[in-house]
């Protein structure tokens, strides 16, 4: 089971490192955008320092070209470390960017991945995570099945889906059925869940501003048998 920490927030990464089998953090520049780091590398060092490198941490690139992106992934592993997965947008400019990221040995996260097709191309191009906008695709009605995409690739789900009309959580069962993926965790869902918990697991810890139901959360499971 790999489960992943959808959020760049210091504190949150720390108190739950200890909690959860943490297999690493995501990041995307609207979870970056919230903490409003002074510093970004510097921040990042931090989380880095936080998880350490026997765990993922993924950063994604901002540049809207294939010249500006490449020179994104370069920064980012320059000032972090070149075991730093680089979060790149599958679309025409992103799947160049992919396969040119892949020659240099670079470890690579697809993201912004709409439908089953655009898995497949970021798989052929040798991405090493798929990050597919599962909630987004729910909504819009799109193409969300992965149960045909290769049992060998990490796929991302994430866990904090919600429905555009009632701010409840829903089923991920769903997506447990595809195979064995790995799974973000957004915090206010994981705090629900340890709330779900018997006492005296739970906590004072647990969100007091949200009676949200959970139903029936499931965890997706890691492809990879290493």
């Amino acid at each position: 089971m790999e489960l992943l920490l959808d959020t760049v927030n210091l504190d949150t990464i720390k108190k739950y490192a200890d909690v959860i089998s943490l297999a690493g953090v995501t990041s995307n520049p609207s979870i970056v955008k919230k903490e409003r780091p002074i510093d970004f590398y510097k921040h990042m060092r931090e989380v880095r320092q936080i998880i350490g490198k026997e765990r993922t941490l993924h950063v994604q690139v901002v540049g809207q070209t294939a010249e500006a992106m490449l020179a994104d992934a370069h920064m980012i592993l320059e000032e972090l470390d070149d075991q730093v997965y680089i979060k790149v947008p599958t679309d025409m400019t992103g799947l160049a960017v992919i396969k040119q990221l892949k020659k240099e040995g670079i470890h690579v996260t697809a993201t912004a991945i709409y439908s089953e097709f655009q898995g497949y191309l970021a798989i052929a191009a040798g991405v090493d995570y798929l990050a597919p906008y599962y909630n987004r695709m729910i909504n819009m009605n799109i193409d969300s099945d992965y149960r045909g995409i290769e049992r060998d690739i990490n796929i991302i789900i994430p866990n904090h889906i919600r429905q555009k009309r009632n701010d409840t959580f829903t089923d991920s069962r769903p997506t447990t059925k595809c195979g064995n993926y790995s799974a973000t965790l957004g915090l206010m869902l994981l705090e629900n869940f340890l709330c779900d918990l018997p006492p005296p697991t739970q906590t004072k810890s647990c969100n007091p501003n949200t009676n949200k139901k959970l139903a029936a959360l499931e965890f997706p499971m890691n492809s990879r048998n290493d």
